[in-house]
């Protein structure tokens, strides 16, 4: 079974790793259903999806009739004005037929100018307030990729007292001094007021350039369950984040045995070593 830990400051043990649900986006039902036994036999018990994730939450609809009370439950809007944002909103609800989800996030709120559409008045965070006070979402977070995510959490942080902020972190990006500077300084803010940190693309190998598709994911990921144990192994080993599963089911039950398996983080030979092996390449650059 995978270990679990305080998911921030609210109140809830999350699995380390934690199920990214963007993989049912585009999978028949029946697939969906076996990606979601096998979530449920690793005792994974948080979800995050997103209204952007195609057919993400109309998958998880007949499952989380039956259990719901099992999972923390996330999804996402995309919208940053408050009409469009609360209407998406109320949508994921329809769409997941549940009377609340447990984590709403701001997705992928990066831009300068849509942040500052998202956060000031009128913006996507006064639907998400709203929706917090009417019991349709319990916590609210923030999402993102690119160079600059982590730099922009931290002004989020300053903004709004957000409960939660994802973005990427694998041992090729971590490798970019800018961007691990501005890593550490956003998990030391997340540290002293506790925020919860999830990350993504843990088995990120490098962009696709133009190379044939050959998963779901939008970059290259990682196959061999050797070196996924290596990727997953050395994001788990650094205590107080979690891991997102990649966007690829056939990639669900190599990521999900490596997290139950992890005991302590790869050393830096072995990940120089797969990071020389496999070609390890940034995806922000």
């Amino acid at each position: 079974m995978i270990a679990k830990a305080p998911f921030g400051n609210t109140g809830h043990e999350s699995t380390r790793t934690i199920f990214g649900a963007a993989a049912l986006g585009s999978v028949s039902q029946a697939e969906a259903e076996r990606a979601l036994e096998l979530v449920l036999e690793h005792g994974v018990n948080h979800i995050d999806t997103a209204a952007s994730y195609g057919d993400s939450e109309l998958r998880l609809a007949p499952w989380l009739a039956q259990h719901r009370s099992d999972v923390f439950l996330a999804t996402k809007t995309g919208e940053r004005e408050r009409g469009k944002a609360r209407d998406e909103i109320h949508r994921s609800l329809d769409r997941l037929g549940v009377d609340h989800v447990d984590l709403l996030q701001l997705h992928n709120l990066v831009d300068v100018i849509e942040w500052e559409t998202a956060l000031r008045e009128g913006g996507a965070l006064e639907a998400a307030v709203q929706a917090r006070e009417e019991g349709l979402v319990r916590f609210i977070g923030v999402t993102g990729h690119g160079l600059t995510v982590a730099r922009m959490h931290r002004r989020s942080l300053e903004r709004f007292a957000f409960d939660s902020v994802l973005l990427p972190y694998n041992v090729a990006q971590m490798r970019d001094e800018i961007y691990a500077s501005d890593f550490e300084a956003l998990a030391a803010v997340c540290a002293e007021r506790g925020v919860a940190v999830q990350t993504i693309k843990a088995i990120s190998l490098a962009p696709w350039n133009g190379r044939e598709q050959t998963a779901a994911t939008w970059y290259e990921p990682l196959q061999e369950q050797e070196d996924i144990d290596l990727a997953v192994h050395w994001v788990l080993g650094r205590p107080g984040v979690f891991l997102n599963t990649a966007g690829d089911v056939t990639l669900l039950p190599k990521v999900l045995d490596a997290a139950s398996r992890f005991e302590s983080r790869p050393d830096e030979e072995q990940m120089a070593e797969l990071a020389g092996r496999r070609e390890l390449i940034p995806l922000f650059s």
